[in-house]
């Protein structure tokens, strides 16, 4: 084959921007190395490798000309040097290269947010194996000029997002906030990593937790930090809807289509077009929805009730349930088909037992709220808040909020523990049975009780530490050191 002379490498932004929407850019000859673009500097850096010079040359110029700093290689070793240099924010990747194959440098490529594979021959296998890998795209050569657009395009707006989530990270962290989410246990914080890792995806989440733990503030929060922010978002309890109706709530109804059917009705798929669509309590759905939902994620269309025509969706999914789903799957409760096609990017939301200083931060969080409401300015005593530390929290964050509420309702001006509904435990750890008992449940990690049994003969003693630790037989110093390392944890 005749090899391209020295003036076809020199192809311009110009004259590639003029070309046809489908245009391909290719070449033959693999026989010259070309000599890496200098990168612009303020950029996302794009690693292009592929062993046809020619080629490389022409991907370069329109990928710089998108704005992007460009750098290449020819040979995977040359790739792996690069990026040991400087992490690439996208790498498009040639599947054949002469010391190996391309997917081998996905693994090696796991810091940059995308790796898009590029190939001449393209076979349904090499594809579903380049996306089984780890691969964000897949694109055959001749190059589609507007597909690479596109694919540039969406790294341009993820970095964006990307440079937004650490900005809100920096400033509301230090404050305990995370867009709606309140706290700052190690708990938390670890949820907020995994929403700021997965929100500028379109990656479908699982969120599982308790009921109470605040399952759909962090579905909102994934779709507020999303490129699809100014889009709808649209949850649905799968719990709560009748099991006659959740089938025309999810998919939508033709007219007529059954009695009462008066009119066309749009269903949430529909209603969340270009948004997210948050689908709760998902393992309470029927069964024979869960399959009718796994066809409608996998073939990107449905049909209403009573319908015929298909009709395309665009929606990024975000599912919770309250079980364990691998529990549910082996009750009979969760087809477990269903669950991998959710179970893309999971995320557990802890309870709040498990978030130490969480509860007085939330608490206080609550009251403010309904302080700025009602125009007053209420406050927790310190007994009170060691109160709300105590309590076990069976029905975690949206008990804390109905307990608080409540309290500021009784309170005047200081909500003392005998404005807090707390007499009875009901998480199966320790309970108060009343004011001078406590109830022991068998199995309790004795840290909890010693803690539990310290904080309520506090509440017993209206707050007096010294006559609270003489009752317990410890020194002060002692009590103290405990109720610190309490409020540390």
């Amino acid at each position: 084959m005749k090899a391209t002379s020295p003036e076809q490498l020199s192809i311009t932004p110009e004259a590639l921007a003029d070309a046809p929407r489908r245009a391909a850019v290719t070449a033959p000859t693999r026989q010259r190395r070309a000599e890496p673009l200098a990168p612009r500097p303020c950029g996302p850096l794009v690693l292009l490798v592929d062993d046809d010079p020619t080629f490389l040359h022409a991907l370069a110029a329109l990928v710089a000309d998108q704005g992007f700093a460009v750098e290449t290689a020819v040979t995977l070793a040359e790739a792996r040097a690069r990026i040991a240099e400087r992490t690439p924010d996208l790498a498009l990747v040639d599947l054949s290269l002469p010391d190996g194959d391309g997917l081998e440098l996905l693994g090696d490529a796991a810091g940059a947010p995308e790796v898009v594979l590029l190939t001449g021959n393209a076979t349904v296998d090499s594809a579903v194996e380049a996306l089984r890998r780890g691969a964000a795209d897949y694109l055959t050569k001749p190059i589609d000029v507007a597909r690479l657009r596109s694919v540039l395009g969406n790294v341009a707006r993820r970095l964006e997002l990307r440079e937004e989530i650490d900005a809100l990270r920096g400033k509301l962290r230090g404050l305990g906030h995370f867009g709606e989410l309140v706290g700052m246990s190690r708990a938390m914080q670890a949820v907020y990593d995994l929403i700021a890792r997965v929100a500028a995806t379109d990656a479908t989440v699982l969120v599982q937790g308790e009921s109470g733990t605040g399952k759909e503030l962090v579905a909102a929060t994934v779709h507020r930090l999303s490129r699809r922010r100014k889009q709808p978002f649209v949850a649905v309890n799968c719990a709560a809807v009748s099991p006659q109706l959740v089938e025309s709530e999810l998919f939508g109804h033709e007219r007529g289509s059954f009695t009462g059917a008066e009119q066309m009705h749009r269903g949430v798929f529909e209603r969340a077009t270009g948004g997210t669509l948050f689908l709760d309590e998902v393992a309470e759905m029927p069964l024979e929805l869960q399959a009718r939902l796994l066809r409608v994620l996998e073939a990107g269309t449905l049909v209403r009730v009573g319908g015929e025509r298909e009709v395309p969706i665009q929606v990024r999914l975000i599912a919770a349930t309250n079980r364990d789903p691998a529990a549910a799957v082996a009750d009979g409760k969760l087809r477990e088909d269903l669950l991998y096609r959710l179970n893309v990017f999971p995320i557990r939301v802890p309870p709040l037992r498990e978030r130490g200083d969480d509860v007085v931060l939330l608490a206080e969080h609550f009251l403010a709220r309904l302080n700025e409401a009602g125009d007053t300015a209420k406050r927790f005593t310190r007994t009170a808040l060691d109160r709300l530390r105590g309590h076990a929290w069976p029905g975690n964050v949206r008990e804390l909020a109905n307990a608080v509420q409540r309290a500021y309702i009784l309170a005047d001006e200081e909500i003392g523990i005998g404005c807090l509904p707390l007499a009875a435990d009901g998480a199966g750890g320790v309970a108060a049975a009343d004011g001078c008992a406590l109830q022991v449940r068998v199995g309790v990690p004795l840290r909890d009780v010693e803690r539990r049994v310290i904080l309520a003969t506090l509440d017993t003693y209206g707050g007096d530490k010294e006559r609270a630790a003489s009752v317990l037989g410890i020194s002060l110093k002692t009590l103290y050191n405990k109720l610190n390392r309490y409020r540390s944890s």
